[in-house]
């Protein structure tokens, strides 16, 4: 079994389309470590706030079948590919970290992801793997997080519950 986390954002409905998510991802994997989620601006175009979490998972999924999975679980749930890949959707859901792995490979997989250089995916992460190191860097979730300019990116709380 490998010890994934998972990014997942929603700028359309995203209470709708994150808890979703989550529903399925506990259905085919069980237990899952679930970070807060947080709401930031878009990254790469001007569009609506994201609202972003983290998932922490184990699978024996090889990362190309969960790549896979996970944009069928994205497609699901309204995931546009017709439209610039910058743009606002209902879900988009990254591996992040797949154990110590770094690969590269179709389908944007790319791991670690190079977005965990941003807050909207570092502090999720950070928030439920502290000690967990980055497979190039060697520095723990805590320290990037630590070392983050936050002023750069401000994040704040969102729920996910019903308003």
């Amino acid at each position: 079994m490998a010890r994934v986390y998972l990014s997942l954002g929603s700028n359309t409905e995203p209470r709708r389309y994150l808890r979703a998510a989550l529903d399925e991802l506990r259905l085919h994997f069980g237990a899952l470590d679930v970070s807060p989620a947080y709401r930031s601006q878009s990254v790469g175009f001007d569009g609506a706030d994201f609202v972003n979490l983290a998932v922490g998972l184990d699978t024996a999924m090889a990362p190309e079948a969960l790549n896979d999975w996970l944009h069928a679980l994205e497609d699901r749930h309204g995931r546009r590919r017709d439209v610039p890949r910058f743009s606002d959707r209902t879900l988009d859901i990254d591996i992040v970290l797949y154990d110590d792995l770094v690969r590269q490979g179709e389908g944007h997989l790319d791991i670690p992801r190079k977005e965990l250089k941003h807050a909207f995916v570092l502090r999720p992460i950070a928030d439920i793997a502290p000690d967990l190191r980055h497979p190039v860097s060697g520095l723990s979730m805590a320290a990037l997080w630590a070392a983050f300019p936050v002023g750069s990116e401000p994040l704040t709380l969102e729920s996910l519950e019903s308003n």
